[in-house]
């Protein structure tokens, strides 16, 4: 598999955010079994594609919380969260804090950035 085929499924999975990409979805978009999708996007990435994905969408959450003033009920939604509970507890464990502290507090992160591959 090429790099070109790993930017390729990065930038599909960035683009699916929202839309709770998959690893087979991906792996039907770029042409390759689930399997194979997986462990070079490990190999590439340094995450597998579940931590990837989770990562990515808190930090988005994340970045969300402190640029608008939308609900974090809204927030969790639009990244996939099933709840605000489900999200709350996935971004504690991520940022240590719920999204309401996060939001007042506004602490400084180093938040989960696309992977570029070189």
């Amino acid at each position: 598999m090429s790099v070109r085929t790993v930017e390729k499924m990065i930038t599909w999975v960035e683009d699916n955010l929202s839309d709770n990409p998959t690893l087979e979805k991906m792996a039907n978009h770029v042409g390759y079994s689930e399997y194979y999708c997986s462990s070079k996007f490990h190999e590439f990435t340094g995450v597998t594609f579940k931590e990837y994905v989770s990562k990515r969408k808190l930090a988005l959450a994340a970045k969300s919380l402190l640029e608008t003033d939308d609900k974090i009920l809204d927030v969790a939604l639009n990244y996939g969260f099933s709840s605000n509970e489900a999200f709350s507890r996935a971004f504690c464990r991520e940022y240590g804090c719920s999204p309401r502290s996060f939001r007042v507090k506004r602490p400084y992160v180093d938040y989960y950035e696309r992977c570029v591959i070189l």
